[in-house]
């Protein structure tokens, strides 16, 4: 068995695809450099990411397929699934070796896993476009955590750096310990350390802006106001807005 080793990255599994054409040699599993070997592996590669070897793999990409199949690929990517570097690499090898497209042919077994995690990917983040909910801190920056089930905050940046291009802004993952930081010019990746910005999980209290906190409190209000207990339909409610959501919102907080 041939195996590929790379560092996790997008633009890593594309240079595999480089690399892979230019020996001549496709690997059956694409592995973490620190990964256990399979048992029965014959040969072990060590591959170093290249951003100018993966952009020529994507360009190729986007020769091939249409925007919204390499959209895809990248959904299915930050789907985090275990074997899902393997699929990609599979995938875009089909697409390489193949004259005509295939990126509907759902009848072949990789091309509709694919399709099916970028769809589950896709829907997570539309999730977090609609249900993210910004907090002002006390240096004028907007807050937003979220928790999502699978890696995709990635695919959202384009949308907020748009919708929100004249304020500062960090939407952090929870879970995966990063977000970014819009600072009015670009969008970069950082970290936060736990105990100094958190408690329980939330924002502390004393990193809220005075007047977020109020506006908290009214918008509590006014959602509490505007409930209708006859119509209530909580099945109905949840189907719309995941409970996994309400933690991170406000107008699900206690007053």
């Amino acid at each position: 068995m041939q195996v590929f080793l790379f560092d996790e990255t997008f633009d890593g599994l594309l240079t595999c695809v480089f690399e892979a054409y230019r020996q001549k040699c496709f690997p059956e599993k694409l592995l973490p450099y620190n990964a256990v070997l399979p048992l029965f592996t014959s040969h072990a590669t060590n591959i170093q990411t290249d951003t100018h070897k993966a952009t020529r793999v994507w360009h190729v990409l986007h020769d091939k397929l249409s925007d919204q199949a390499c959209y895809q690929l990248l959904c299915a990517w930050f789907s985090e699934d275990a074997d899902c570097a393997s699929l990609v690499f599979r995938v875009i090898q089909k697409v390489v070796d193949n004259d005509m497209s295939v990126e509907g042919n759902l009848s072949d077994e990789d091309i509709l896993a694919l399709w099916q995690l970028a769809k589950k990917v896709s829907k997570e983040q539309l999730h977090l476009i609609q249900f993210v909910r910004f907090q002002k801190t006390v240096d004028d920056i907007y807050f937003a955590p979220v928790n999502p089930v699978y890696n995709a905050l990635p695919l959202t940046l384009s949308h907020f750096g748009d919708r929100f291009a004249d304020q500062k802004w960090i939407i952090y993952d929870m879970g995966r310990g990063y977000g970014y930081f819009y600072d009015l010019n670009s969008i970069t990746e950082i970290t936060l350390n736990w105990d100094e910005h958190f408690t329980q999980g939330q924002l502390k209290a004393s990193a809220l802006a005075d007047d977020e906190k109020l506006l908290q409190t009214m918008w509590q209000k006014y959602f509490k106001a505007l409930t209708i207990q006859e119509r209530l339909n909580p099945r109905l409610h949840r189907q719309h807005m995941p409970r996994r959501f309400w933690r991170y919102l406000t107008e699900k907080q206690s007053l």
